[in-house]
């Protein structure tokens, strides 16, 4: 081979590695280029979420879920699935590590053993609590008992119903996959997100749909859409920012797993539905802070206080919980909610029931998830979700709220403010691990 072309065939290897490294740089930061600008169906851009969730919204809001009296959440985790056999054969449905099961040790299937393991392991409910605390709840049952109510607390009163420290079962990766997971997004989309029948979406939610039917739909479907598929991404976020990178001598190390964040929300992987599932998340964000800043009239009524038996520390509860509602208050591009059902009366009337029926089917659907954790977690964000929306279709009720007295049109119970509080508060978690996640995709460039 003669020395010009040995030169010229370096010249193009080097070429060649050069435009590697360039399509590599373009693909790590196309996330971040795809994930900004302004928001679908309302007048908000990226940039200014996340400035606000940052300096202002997250610090607080963080302080706030440690607090007694949104730490403590009362959830029922045995009921049983309303629509099908639970077929999760890893699936906890009690708070201990049940053991798996003996086929797969009969048939010494040794992966998909060590997998059911640890998923029963990650997935197990925490359920210490010191006779401090069980004792204070005796009190605050009996307090909130002395409170008027207006709404169906049968799962909150139920036997089975145990109150859960958040703060020792944070959310994170739990290997609870699979069918049995798939099974329960893949519920959720077909059943409830008013697409056209002949829209067929896979088992599988990770993968991407076959076309933008949400385009044709009314803004309301829309909505109703985004606001599950924000839900979708948040808890995603989550089990990519608290994953397991590896277990040495029982020491678990938890940490973000930047192939897992890819694989769920890189465009190239998700052929171009992982930064739409992202921004459906910052909407998400915006209907619970719009929720946030038309609920606070509510809170700052003197009669209302956030009840654990400390006065001092309650005082303090409510003025933190207060100073959060100036702030999502001063929020200069709220969700406009007053677009939504704006048409006829009948029509809008039945839309919004619909919406309703929908979103209490969702709920339930979370009762089948197979991993108790994964279930707890589902359920407070799910019915977080619910309850912002019971705030925005109470405009009128909210604002005819008495001063001293409780108000018979609108009332919030215990679970439901908790659930409300901690729900934004993973949002606003999921927002700020989004950020750490795009540093962390340039510095791998």
């Amino acid at each position: 081979m003669s020395q010009g072309v040995r030169r010229a065939g370096a010249g193009q290897g080097a070429a060649a590695a050069v435009h590697l490294l360039v399509t590599l740089s373009f693909l790590r930061s196309v996330v971040e280029a795809q994930v900004t600008g302004v928001l679908d169906d309302c007048l908000c851009d990226i940039d200014s979420i996340d400035n606000f969730n940052t300096y202002k919204i997250f610090p607080k809001i963080k302080k706030l879920q440690e607090r007694d009296y949104f730490r403590y959440y009362k959830v029922n985790l045995k009921r049983p699935c309303p629509f099908w056999a639970e077929d999760g054969h890893c699936s906890i449905k009690d708070c201990h590590v049940e053991p798996c099961p003996e086929y797969l040790k009969m048939a010494n299937n040794t992966k998909e053993l060590e997998d059911c393991e640890q998923a029963n392991k990650l997935g197990a409910i925490n359920s210490t609590l010191s006779n401090q605390s069980k004792e204070a709840f005796i009190d605050w049952a009996r307090y909130d008992d002395s409170r008027d109510h207006f709404c169906e607390l049968d799962d909150e009163r139920s036997p089975a119903a145990q109150y859960v420290d958040l703060l020792l079962n944070p959310e994170r990766y739990t290997g609870y996959k699979g069918t049995s997971a798939w099974r329960v997004w893949n519920s959720i989309y077909e059943e409830n997100c008013f697409k056209p029948r002949s829209v067929y979406r896979p088992l599988n939610p990770l993968a991407p749909s076959r076309g933008r039917f949400f385009l044709c739909l009314c803004l309301e479907k829309r909505v109703f859409y985004k606001l599950i598929s924000g839900l979708h991404a948040s808890i995603n976020l989550h089990l990519c920012t608290n994953y397991l990178l590896e277990e040495t001598w029982g020491k678990p190390s938890w940490g973000p797993n930047i192939k897992e964040f890819k694989r769920r929300f890189d465009p190239v992987e998700t052929k171009g539905e992982g930064p739409r599932r992202l921004k459906n998340l910052y909407f998400l964000y915006l209907i619970e802070l719009r929720a946030l800043s038309k609920v606070a009239p509510y809170f700052e009524r003197s009669i209302v206080d956030l009840y654990t038996g400390n006065a001092e520390e309650d005082a303090d509860t409510k003025t933190l919980l207060l100073n959060i509602f100036q702030d999502t208050k001063s929020f200069p591009m709220h969700f406009d909610e007053k677009s939504m059902f704006a048409g006829d009366k009948k029509g809008a009337k039945s839309l919004k029931e619909e919406f309703r029926l929908h979103f209490k089917n969702i709920s339930r659907i979370m009762d089948c998830v197979g991993c108790d954790k994964c279930r707890l977690w589902g359920k407070l964000q799910t019915q977080g979700l619910g309850t912002a929306l019971k705030i925005l279709f109470s405009e009128k009720e909210i604002q005819k709220l008495p001063e001293n007295s409780p108000s018979k049109g609108f009332q919030l119970t215990r679970q439901e403010i908790v659930a409300l509080l901690n729900a934004f508060g993973r949002l606003s978690t999921s927002i700020r691990d989004l950020q750490n996640f795009k540093v962390l995709l340039q510095h791998s460039r």
